[in-house]
């Protein structure tokens, strides 16, 4: 085969379809004919990715995905308690990893981190790995999109800046701003944006997350890899509010982290000035369309809440490689029928995780007294009935899993 051929060519090389990419390789005969392509970030958000602010919450089956692929961490802080309240109302709910009998409920890691050794496992496995300009996939096949340099074969074809590929199978996982289809990009949240970034607790609590839920939208307060007493703050609120927070001084916005978030950790003194990100939501109701099939963010984009996202992309892999197996070992036949199996299996877990993150994050921001009241009165029932709050930790936990 040429050098600009393979089976199976993956455009994006973030954690999920890097992550993939690995999975994948342990089943092709041949590791080179899986292409990932990668458009490196560093600079994309002002900074270097040595000094990437964002940490991420890996779940249990997630760990144990990632532990398998040799990529785990060094560098992590175990979550052993997860608390949930709600600013100004009644009713809060704890979360103990000793009531579904594991070590615990999930773990924090650096996402710099993450990102850099699975990158590193992908060259090392063999894999074509790409990097360059933006890649864009499209079906050759299709009669809206017909191309001269797709084939029978090879109908995918990739172009990255002056060069053009050709694939038997695609992929898109290079997040939400390229979900197939008009009318899947996802729109921004125009109720809510996120701000990041690490703050000291001058009375840490080793091992415990807390998710606030306020008026302006969810604030959590995790456990940091660096250190017991540094935590990671994901502080979601209105636009008009963000723009405040960000026009204060480093001093101003610890005191105002400290007012919204409560007393529970002392007084939280931020390090740095916070990040701001813009938050999107959708659910592309057809991820698979041809020979390309979208994971990850590429497929649906989550309100950070629960810290949901990568996780469910983790899935998303897991799940395709499985249904790909067959096929990977005789790429010459047609993947339809794969990838027909990969979609019913993953509709549920995709609505399920989409809805309930989507109402965790509204749920408490309606400025309406009763069902403010009403929410906190559920938590204060999931905490006092341990066997009701069980399926929602297992599903934050694992996930839909069939």
């Amino acid at each position: 085969m040429k050098n600009d051929e393979f089976d199976i060519a993956i455009v994006g090389g973030g954690p999920t379809g890097t992550a993939l990419a690995l999975m994948l390789a342990k089943l092709a005969p041949d590791p080179t004919r899986i292409a990932l392509f990668h458009h490196d970030d560093v600079g994309r958000y002002g900074y270097q990715a040595t000094l990437d602010p964002r940490v991420i919450a890996i779940n249990e089956g997630s760990r144990i995905v990632l532990n398998d692929l040799g990529t785990w961490p060094k560098k992590f802080q175990a979550i052993q308690k997860v608390h949930v309240s709600q600013r100004g109302r009644l009713g809060r709910t704890v979360i103990d990893p000793k009531d579904f009998k594991v070590e615990a409920l999930g773990h924090i890691v650096r996402y710099a981190e993450l990102h850099s050794l699975l990158l590193g496992a992908a060259k090392r496995a063999g894999l074509t790995v790409l990097m360059g300009d933006t890649a864009v996939m499209a079906d050759g096949s299709q009669s809206n999109q017909k191309s001269d340099l797709a084939q029978d074969d090879f109908p995918i074809v990739m172009t990255q800046g002056e060069q053009t590929y050709r694939s038997r199978l695609g992929v898109q996982a290079d997040g939400m701003h390229n979900q197939q289809g008009a009318g899947n990009t996802p729109e921004p949240n125009a109720k809510q944006v996120a701000l990041l970034g690490c703050a000291v607790a001058s009375v840490p609590r080793p091992g415990w997350a807390f998710e606030r839920f306020t008026q302006d939208g969810p604030l959590a307060i995790l456990p940091h890899p660096d250190s017991v007493a540094t935590q990671s703050v994901v502080w979601c609120c209105k636009p008009e509010q963000a723009e405040t927070i960000m026009a204060m001084s480093l001093a101003e916005a610890s005191s105002a982290l400290t007012q919204a978030f409560g007393d529970r950790l002392g007084y939280l003194t931020l390090t740095q000035p916070l990040n701001r990100f813009q938050l999107y939501q959708s659910l592309n109701p057809q991820p698979v369309k041809g020979r390309i099939v979208a994971i990850g963010n590429a497929a649906q984009t989550l309100h950070p809440v629960a810290g949901q996202g990568l996780n469910l992309g983790l899935r998303d892999a897991a799940t395709l490689t499985h249904c790909l197996r067959d096929w990977a070992a005789n790429p010459t036949r047609s993947p339809e029928k794969s990838l027909n199996i990969y979609d019913n299996l993953r509709k549920n877990d995709r609505q399920i995780t989409s809805k309930l993150t989507s109402f965790m994050s509204g749920i408490f921001t309606t400025g309406w007294s009763p069902i403010e009241h009403a929410a906190g009165l559920t938590l204060l029932t999931l905490d006092t009935l341990p066997f009701l709050r069980a399926p929602l930790a297992r599903h934050l936990m694992q996930g839909l899993r069939q």
